[in-house]
């Protein structure tokens, strides 16, 4: 089964261009980037070879055959072992709402998995739902009328609205907003169908939302008390 991860890179600002046209090469088209800073210690940066400075955070979707040739074409092109050059990671998709919405976002690649995947059978997941700005309290209301908690939003310019419109029959803004939320496991669907339903790829929003399997939290008062019930 060729599973989907997301991948996430993280490497100092100025390289987006490269990075993208990198990923179109891999026939990576729909990722999202989203600007950060670096907040290690200086001892650990001069251990990397790195400086303190402003860094880029790219989130794409990947199969796992894309991920093989991706990893040796990072350390081959883009030098990712050079200290300071950045680090790669993925993280493996729980779920995704809707068979279009999984195959718009690997377009281009091959793709052997339904919409549903059970990966880790874990007490929580982490809910991330990708719309167009402007539309978080949309998203939210629909989040929290089927009982979600809070949720934590974070800016980001998005790329492959031109395959948007072949996929999903609608047009995406450039512009994005991600939505994270933690959830308990049992209640994923409600709220995913909730978000779906209000904010989802029919609506102004355009919002695609997909989870995260989590393998233990903490901080989460409310949620784990009910639970200890």
């Amino acid at each position: 089964m060729n599973a989907v991860y997301m991948l996430g890179i993280i490497t100092n600002r100025g390289m987006r261009d490269k990075f993208i046209q990198f990923f179109k090469l891999h026939n990576i088209h729909v990722t999202l980037t989203v600007l950060g800073e670096g907040t290690a210690g200086s001892a650990i940066l001069d251990y990397l070879g790195m400086e303190a400075t402003s860094k880029t955070l790219y989130f794409a979707f990947v199969t796992w055959d894309t991920w093989k040739q991706l990893k040796k074409d990072l350390y081959t092109q883009v030098k990712i072992d050079i200290p300071g050059r950045g680090i790669a990671f993925l993280i493996p998709l729980g779920s995704i709402g809707g068979k279009k919405q999984l195959q718009y976002i690997t377009v281009g690649q091959e793709l052997s998995i339904e919409e549903e995947s059970t990966l880790q059978n874990t007490d929580y997941e982490l809910l991330v739902t990708i719309a167009n700005a402007g539309h978080i309290e949309t998203i939210m209301d629909a989040a929290r009328h089927a009982n979600a908690p809070g949720g934590t939003v974070i800016h980001a310019k998005g790329t492959g609205a031109e395959h948007a419109k072949r996929f999903l029959g609608i047009s995406l803004a450039e512009e994005k907003e991600m939505v994270f939320i933690v959830v308990r496991t049992r209640q994923k669907n409600a709220i995913m169908k909730a978000i779906m339903e209000q904010a989802g790829t029919g609506s102004p929003a355009g919002g695609i939302i997909f989870s995260l399997p989590v393998t233990s939290t903490a901080g989460l008062r409310m949620l784990e008390e009910e639970d200890a019930r």
